[in-house]
């Protein structure tokens, strides 16, 4: 029998997990299958879609929107990583134990140093959004040597709340939150993540130009929406490269395989499969 596998989320058919672990699986010759779950819009879906697949044999799930934090509720263990971001990404399950991870951090990191070779040792970044995604970013992005990491926030008093809670948590690398306003006294930014839904909205966050560095790299974190507001914006303020975040999506998927199988995938054509030109 097949190991089991699966994501769940609501809604979940848009999903492009079940092809990027197929393409996994086949590459790392495992045996195993995975599936995509939705744990519906009624109050303790989750926990019954949960329950059932733990039931049935499941071995593993990655979780998404809008059942992250639930995930981490369920857990009985959770990494640094899950536990400063309040969410959970991963989970594996081990008899009674359920294990949590947050991958999306670390599959952020990786896109922007690996696939797209922009080092963040060293280097300014800027986050825009004081939500879930800033959460889980901060650590991982201290962790690779930032020099200094803002979060900017249309409400400024969140974005100021959540750098107070996590700058104890990244070993010195100084962490500063406020509003788009208080970008003015800042100086540019190497590295801008917009890690805002106002793509989604089709909208920009409200970034001053001069926020970017003359080279610098623009990320929105949404991905197959082409060249977003966001980026457009930042564009014309001159930063020399512009992504989206197709590559952070397959890099924690290929984090969370390598928890589950021990063996970490390449990412390439996975890669190749989902990228969307930025036009």
């Amino acid at each position: 029998m097949p190991d089991r596998y699966a994501v769940i989320g609501h809604p979940i058919a848009h999903s492009k997990s079940p092809l990027i672990h197929g393409l996994f699986a086949q590459a790392t010759g495992q045996t195993m299958t995975y599936e995509a779950i939705d744990g519906g819009a009624a109050e303790g879906g989750f926990a019954r879609a949960l329950a059932a697949f733990r039931a049935a044999g499941g071995q593993g799930m990655n979780v998404t929107l809008p059942f992250k934090l639930q995930a981490l509720a369920a857990a009985t263990q959770a990494s640094d990583d899950a536990r400063l971001a309040g969410a959970a990404n991963a989970l594996r399950f081990d008899g009674d134990r359920i294990e949590a991870r947050n991958f999306d951090g670390i599959g952020l990191v990786r896109d922007i140093e690996v696939n797209l070779g922009v080092p963040l040792k060293g280097r300014r970044v800027l986050l825009l959004g004081a939500g879930g995604a800033t959460r889980g970013a901060v650590l991982p992005i201290a962790r690779a040597g930032a020099a200094r990491i803002a979060i900017a926030n249309r409400t400024a008093a969140k974005a100021d709340e959540l750098a107070h809670e996590l700058a104890p948590h990244l070993g010195g690398v100084p962490l500063a939150g406020g509003g788009f306003d208080a970008l003015a006294g800042e100086a540019p930014f190497h590295v801008v993540i917009n890690a805002t839904s106002a793509s989604l909205g089709g909208q920009a966050p409200a970034v001053p130009p001069a926020a970017f560095a003359p080279g610098a790299l623009a990320y929105d974190m949404v991905y197959g929406k082409g060249l977003t507001p966001f980026l457009k914006l930042a564009q014309a303020a001159g930063a020399a490269r512009v992504a989206d975040g197709v590559g952070m999506l397959v890099e924690q998927a290929a984090e969370a395989f390598a928890w589950w199988r021990g063996v970490r995938p390449d990412t390439r054509e996975a890669l190749t499969r989902l990228t969307v030109p930025l036009v």
